[in-house]
């Protein structure tokens, strides 16, 4: 932005998208699930602060909002009380139904449910067909919400097309899926070509999760990503855009800024020498997937052990990593290094541990369950002569 002096820049927007407020998190503890739900408030709190800091002229919201179309009321509350805060009288913030949050009759944005009614007066329901809104002399939005969690209408295409001699700048605002393009889905599908055909200088998408910019640059189609991921696998998310529109129809400026905290990784570790490596990383903003496969010693594993308890925490203490998913599937006690410790036992547990060995020598489904019972009777006995 260095380039461009204040008097150039006629308009500025920030652009997200895919909030998915009130999202589960099924897999993870009652703990990391609350964690991470919350964790979708605090990045829209984020993302408004972002704007604020901007100064931008406008808040384009591209769908999906709520994880639902008619989500529990804390969501909703929530959200309002962030818009409350703000207290904005000068900076329209956009709000458009996108196919997990559709425009129904009994939805979230039906006239007469108590989020709308509530939502102070600079916030705006995109609730018609042919929604249009001036922004400023220079520039207008246009605009058209999913009405279905599914279709096969390219909303991009419903939008007007530029006429002769109108020179504003004019952005687009729909929820759906790029075709023609890598990955695309069929639902909403919109053209790659949409914002040219139609004369946008910008159009504002939603619905992939990742941060993308497609060309041309003089009309770019923009997802700006979740703020925060929603599962494992996801790339280049947890961010917004930042538009910046010059005068004199030179195309947009696009900047891409930071909101989430969580990053997800899905982490495999064949040695302990790898988990080691792991465990010195700073993680407390991770959501940690880690997959163990490997074999180790029983003095080895009781040190996995104790970085898997670092790692997770306690009631006493805070988890290393912010949260933890453990796959201990292929975790493996050698047998040929489990001699020793019953030295001095009494003979009747010195039998038990060498039945023990002879199972989990085995290859039955026996051998777990015999590998596991070596182990914890490994510690019991080490914590007993300490």
């Amino acid at each position: 932005m260095k380039s461009l002096e204040a008097d150039e820049v006629a308009l500025k927007i920030l652009h997200t998208a895919d909030w998915h407020l009130g999202r589960s998190f099924r897999s993870f503890a009652d703990e990391d699930e609350k964690k991470l739900t919350r964790g979708r408030i605090e990045a829209v709190d984020k993302v408004l602060g972002v704007a604020e800091s901007y100064s931008v002229n406008a808040v384009l919201c591209a769908g999906d909002l709520f994880d639902e179309p008619a989500p529990p009321e804390m969501w909703w509350r929530e959200l309002l009380r962030l818009f409350e805060r703000r207290r904005w009288t000068d900076r329209p913030v956009f709000l458009l139904p996108g196919n997990h949050d559709p425009l129904e009759p009994n939805s979230i944005w039906a006239e007469d449910h108590p989020f709308r009614r509530a939502l102070p007066r600079w916030v705006h329901v995109i609730d018609r067909d042919d929604y249009e809104f001036s922004l400023s002399e220079e520039a207008v939005l246009y605009a058209a919400p999913c009405r279905s969690q599914a279709g096969a209408d390219d909303l991009a295409l419903r939008l007007p097309k530029r006429e002769a001699g109108d020179n504003r700048i004019r952005i687009g605002l729909v929820h759906g899926s790029t075709f023609d393009m890598t990955d695309y889905q069929t639902n909403f599908p919109i053209s790659k070509e949409a914002a040219e055909r139609q004369g946008l200088t910008y159009l504002a998408i939603g619905d992939t999760h990742a941060f993308r910019e497609y060309p041309p640059k003089a009309c770019p189609t923009v997802y700006p990503s979740a703020p925060e991921a929603t599962n494992f696998g996801e790339k280049d998310t947890g961010f917004v855009a930042v538009v910046f529109f010059p005068r004199h129809g030179r195309p947009p400026i696009i900047q891409k800024e930071k909101v989430s905290r969580w990053c997800w990784r899905d982490e495999y570790c064949g040695s302990l020498d790898e988990l080691e490596a792991l465990y010195r990383e700073d993680l407390k903003d991770c959501v940690l997937r880690l997959t163990l496969g490997m074999e180790v010693s029983l003095s080895e594993l009781e040190r996995v052990e104790a970085i898997l308890e670092e790692l997770k925490g306690n009631e006493a203490a805070h988890g290393k990593a912010g949260m933890l998913q453990i796959d201990r599937t292929n975790l493996e006690l050698s047998v040929e290094d489990v001699g020793g410790f019953e030295e001095g036992l009494p003979d009747v547990l010195k039998s038990v541990v060498n039945r023990l060995q002879e199972l989990a020598s085995g290859n039955d489904d026996e051998a777990p369950v015999a590998r596991t019972a070596l182990y914890h009777l490994y510690r019991t006995i080490r914590e007993a002569s300490q």
